[in-house]
């Protein structure tokens, strides 16, 4: 990894470890849980990106997931439920030289906070949300989320939801997301990777991350994490490099007319000048759309870095927009102010 390139903020003069982000607060997610696999991945990469630790803050709502400022050592806001992205969007535009990471679940975003969740991507404010994914609410016991796939048997929904679940990719991507990113709590080398293009990304980033809940939701994700066939049923996304997957690399995306089409390499005479080659950094989103939505067992579940185009952001708009209205206006001081417009004398 290199050292980010954002010059607003500033970077530390000296090296920094993954022990200077260990919190001195005792950790209390259940044994066995995907959080701490997600927080042991944040203290590897923060050292990386190589900002100044005081530059660095946490905003979380309410959750198992929103414990998270406590556990890391850094600057942290632990908000109410729903909203953390409106909280971080205050935090960034009042202080552009802060790194800002929103940490939250996928009820905490989706459900109360869907409104902030869809309006932070859609003005594209440069903050980082991490967004926890185990397909239930698991520090209320056990509800159905927004994520909770159709006809799980969960504490409301005891004969089973009826309700169709969100596909967070498919929501960031409507919402006119420029960055989307999926990972998985069992591969922290993954996530450290796919967070350090999160915090090089211009713009709002959004990382999805396939987290077990081993008490309430425990092996949600088997189908497709399991050791034994992950391979075939995940497909790493790598800019740059052809759709291949499988467990012995024989298979591969394609187009086909105006769908994704799994192929297997070497029948029919397909080869990897068939398949389609990763661009995260296409400004039309219909090919990572198509990436994010895809599911067993048809296809593979992408992982990696799906969508990161250049857009502007809201902080830079801002800025431009201050710095144009001042150099027009009449009004330099708050006298100019105070004398302007219709004023009369009592």
């Amino acid at each position: 990894m290199t050292t980010r390139i954002n010059n607003t903020i500033e970077k530390s003069s000296v090296p920094l470890t993954k022990d200077d982000f260990v919190s001195d607060q005792m950790v209390k997610w259940c044994p066995g849980c995907g959080n701490h696999a997600i927080l042991n991945a944040v203290a590897k990469v923060f050292p990386e990106i190589g900002y100044k630790k005081e530059n660095y803050v946490f905003v979380s709502g309410i959750g198992c997931s929103s414990r998270f400022p406590y556990y890391v050592n850094t600057y942290g806001f632990h908000g109410i439920h729903g909203r953390a992205m409106a909280i971080a969007s205050g935090v960034k535009i009042a202080n552009p030289g802060l790194s800002v990471w929103i940490v939250t679940g996928d009820g905490d975003s989706m459900a109360i906070g869907g409104n902030h969740f869809i309006h932070l991507i859609r003005r594209n404010i440069d903050v980082n949300l991490l967004l926890f994914n185990n397909q239930i609410y698991g520090l209320t016991k056990g509800q159905y989320s927004p994520t909770s796939c159709l006809g799980a048997v969960t504490k409301t929904s005891p004969f089973g939801t009826i309700e169709h679940p969100f596909n967070p990719g498919e929501l960031v991507l409507g919402a006119q997301g420029t960055f989307f990113a999926r990972g998985i709590d069992v591969n922290p080398k993954m996530l450290t990777g796919i967070m350090f293009e999160a915090a090089k990304h211009d713009g709002t980033s959004i990382v999805e991350v396939l987290q077990n809940c081993v008490i309430y939701n425990d092996d949600v994700f088997e189908p497709i994490l399991n050791r034994e066939f992950r391979d075939d049923r995940t497909i790493l996304l790598e800019a740059g490099k052809p759709m291949i997957f499988g467990k012995n690399r024989d298979k591969g995306l394609r187009m086909n007319g105006y769908s994704l089409e799994v192929v297997t390499l070497g029948e029919n005479g397909m080869s990897e000048s068939d398949l389609l080659i990763h661009n995260p950094h296409q400004n039309d989103p219909g090919i990572h759309l198509m990436l994010a939505k895809m599911s067993q067992p048809a296809f593979p579940v992408a992982l990696g870095v799906i969508r990161a185009a250049k857009y502007p952001t809201y902080d830079d708009l801002m800025e431009d927009q201050i710095t144009t209205v001042k150099a027009k206006s009449k009004i330099k001081n708050m006298d100019d102010l105070l004398n302007s417009g219709e004023i009369w004398e009592v």
